[in-house]
């Protein structure tokens, strides 16, 4: 069921974006060469308690996960895109890091992500990471443009995907955006390529996580024997950006998520 939230309602989940957004900050910050990423599930665990704020991850089980996932953020590492399970790994130079956070504060939830590159780019994928990275944030930029009223869920599926394909990008569309609200996951589905035109027409008080993510040779994946991590299927490496938005009466979107 699609539901459309109040302006006042809106307020009341500004606090769970304000929080995702620090915890991705200081996740980023922590994350560096020789740091695993135990230890960074294990600083946004901290920021939740100290928050008094509730994992959306940790007891999280949907169909497609192996187990209740036990973690509180997602750490896919270079080949995996999606859902990666943190494990007793530690970061190398040049690794391409995507992490995914969502909580909840107050009863309201907020999810985002954010790609980079860890410590000094290997010399033959600097600007190939950079390009894929920067490639998954403009098109979170032209979905979240299009995120207005009186347009539909496939005129920001098909701004993300003319994004991805102008770059060269083939898109996958089992996982993408989708309604947040009192759970992480709701209506409607924001697949990350579609038609203009198309779809649940979008009205003020729609709030959505948009997040494209794109492999750099493939469009296709593979589950990990971990039961979560999802990676391509030709061992190409995957970039992930993501925010949680609500359609405005008044023109641009409010990004909730927005970091600093």
């Amino acid at each position: 069921m699609i539901e459309l939230r109040t302006p006042r309602e809106i307020e009341e989940m500004r606090p769970a974006g304000r929080f995702v957004a620090e915890v991705l900050t200081a996740v980023r910050e922590a994350a560096g060469v020789g740091v695993n990423l135990l230890e960074l599930d294990e600083v946004a665990h901290k920021l939740i308690r100290d928050r008094g704020a509730e994992s959306c991850y940790i007891d999280y089980h949907p169909s497609f996960g192996a187990m209740p996932f036990g973690k509180v953020i997602c750490t896919s590492v270079n080949d995996a895109v999606l859902h990666g399970l943190p494990y007793d790994y530690a970061l190398r130079p040049g690794d391409l890091l995507s992490i995914d956070f969502a909580a909840a504060v107050d009863g309201w939830v907020a999810d985002s992500a954010q790609s980079f590159v860890v410590g000094t780019p290997l010399p033959d994928r600097g600007d190939t990471d950079a390009k894929l990275i920067r490639t998954t944030e403009v098109a979170l930029e032209a979905g979240i443009a299009a995120a207005v009223a009186g347009n539909r869920i496939g005129d920001i599926s098909a701004a993300i995907a003319e994004v991805g394909h102008a770059a060269g990008y083939q898109i996958n569309t089992d996982f993408g955006g989708h309604g947040v609200g009192r759970v992480m996951h709701g209506d409607p589905h924001v697949p990350n390529d579609g038609r203009a035109g198309r779809g649940f027409p979008l009205k003020p008080g729609l709030v959505i996580a948009i997040e494209p993510w794109f492999l750099e040779t493939t469009d296709e994946i593979w589950t990990d024997p971990d039961g979560w991590t999802l990676r391509s299927a030709d061992g190409s490496r995957g970039a992930h950006s993501e925010h949680t938005i609500a359609i405005t009466g008044d023109g641009a979107p409010l990004v909730l998520t927005a970091r600093d």
